[in-house]
This record gives structure tokens, sequence and C-alpha cells, in this order.
């Protein structure tokens, strides 16, 4: 499990519009972070909530992809990804 690797997560979202809408699409955190893995990133819960503070607001806008900011409310500290 690497910084690396959740870094590259977060830059594939930022790049791969179809990858971003997959991600979103996820029912929770749980299947987020099995998306994750399927994609062939490993990351700890930690790592990607540290990758994503190293981000700017603009910059965590663009990963976020669209999703609305009230998301940003529901962050999940145990998986590290938003909760829908």
């Amino acid at each position: 499990m690497s910084m690396e690797s959740a870094r590259g997560f977060i830059a594939k979202i930022k790049t791969d519009e179809d990858f971003a809408r997959r991600v979103r699409e996820c029912k929770d955190a749980e299947d987020r972070m099995a998306f994750a893995r399927q994609a062939g990133f490993d990351f700890t819960a930690d790592e990607i909530q540290r990758a994503r503070q190293e981000l700017s607001d603009s910059e965590l806008d663009r990963v976020a992809g669209g999703v609305e900011v009230e998301c940003e409310k529901h962050w999940n500290h145990q998986h590290g990804f938003f909760m829908q």
C-alpha cells in the first residue's frame, strides 16, 4: 500500500471522466475501495485521505468530478471515500 498509489488513483479520477463516473456510481465507501483495488490501486484509507489533503481546493473540486459539495460533508474517514 502506498501514497503513490493513492495519488495515482486521484490522478486517474482527474484525467479519466469514465473512471471518475464509475467511482461516483459506487454505492458506498466499501464498494469504492473494492473498485479501486480491482482497478489496480493499493492504498489505505489513511493514504487516500492524506493524498486528498495535498490537493488545493480547486484541484479537489475537479477530483470530485462534479459530485456536489454536500458530499464533502459525508466524507467517510474509515474508508477514505465520499459517502452517498
